[in-house]
Parts: C-alpha cells; sequence; structure tokens
C-alpha cells in the first residue's frame, strides 16, 4: 500500500467582485491593518508591536468557535499573530504572515490586492484578490483550506458592500 504524499506546500488564489465599489473605497478597509475584526470574521484583532501601516507591525487576531470535545460542545478561541511584510497604497496591496498561532498552521504567507475593473467607460467597481502560499496545516485538507479562504472573502466583500452602502 502506497502511501499518499502532501504537497510540500499549499499554493491558491481567490478573488471577489465588488460591482458597485471603487478601488479607492475599498481599500482603507484592508490597508488598516489591526481593524480586520471590522470586514472580516473576528472577535478581536489589535496592535501588538511595530509602527502602524509600515512593514514589521505585528497584530493579534482571535475567535471564538464552537468545537466539540468528547461529544461536548464548548468554546474555544483559536488565534494568530501576523506579521506585515509589504503594504503599497499605490499598487493597493499587502502582504503578511503568520508567525505564531493555535490552528496548526507552520508557515503562511498572503498577498491581498484591491484590482479596479474597467470597461469603455471607465473604472466598473472592482475585485479583491486574495493568493496565499503555505505549509499543509494540520488537521485540514487543500480543499476545506482553500473553502475557508474562498468563504471568508465572501464574508469581507458583504461587509465591505454594506459598510459603503448610503445611510439611508
Amino acid at each position: 500500500m502506497e502511501e499518499e504524499t502532501q504537497p510540500l506546500k499549499w499554493e491558491g488564489k481567490t478573488s471577489k467582485q465588488l460591482p458597485t465599489a471603487r478601488a479607492h473605497e475599498v481599500w482603507p478597509f484592508l490597508e488598516d491593518f489591526c481593524n480586520l475584526h471590522k470586514c472580516f470574521r473576528l472577535d478581536t484583532c489589535y496592535h501588538v508591536d511595530g509602527i502602524p501601516g509600515q512593514p514589521g507591525l505585528i497584530r493579534y487576531c482571535a475567535s471564538t468557535v464552537p468545537s466539540s470535545s468528547g461529544g461536548q460542545m464548548e468554546s474555544v478561541t483559536i488565534w494568530a499573530k501576523e506579521k506585515l511584510l509589504l503594504i503599497d497604497p499605490i499598487k493597493r496591496c499587502l502582504s503578511y504572515e503568520v508567525i505564531d498561532n493555535n490552528i496548526g498552521m507552520k508557515s503562511y504567507v498572503a498577498t491581498i490586492r484591491v484590482l479596479p475593473i474597467h470597461d469603455d467607460e471607465g473604472e466598473r467597481g472592482c475585485k479583491i484578490e486574495w493568493s496565499f502560499l503555505c505549509d499543509p496545516v494540520q488537521g485540514q485538507g487543500f480543499e476545506e483550506f482553500s473553502s475557508y479562504i474562498e468563504s471568508s472573502l465572501q464574508f469581507m466583500v458583504k461587509k465591505i458592500e454594506d459598510a459603503l452602502l448610503p445611510a439611508t
């Protein structure tokens, strides 16, 4: 019987369009590295170390999620410390890496970009593109992990679109 071997690294990319939002309206939500909880499924996200808006900045992100242990449902806090590697407000992109966590990640680097969508009449919305390169995540398969990234981006896009709606 042959053992199945996992690839040495997982690599993926997903994107979602925001048809009514322009790139310059969306970028501030992502550029504010320590306030990710405003548009992501997190209970908290805050500054740990470094200069805001500069590479080297470290944030702590955490959420409480349901978990079953021995047939009992309980709440577990999952967390990660993430370091900003690159931020470019002109190109509207940032890269970060997970430097510590309790969710089974050994290495994870992601790049998030906000790209305008143009047609013959000018800018017609934008899209957020999220790409990643990581070691296989303990306890998860690639498809499950990729699906999590995609659903997280979908959630983020909905929160940003809702925040950009005019107040009624």
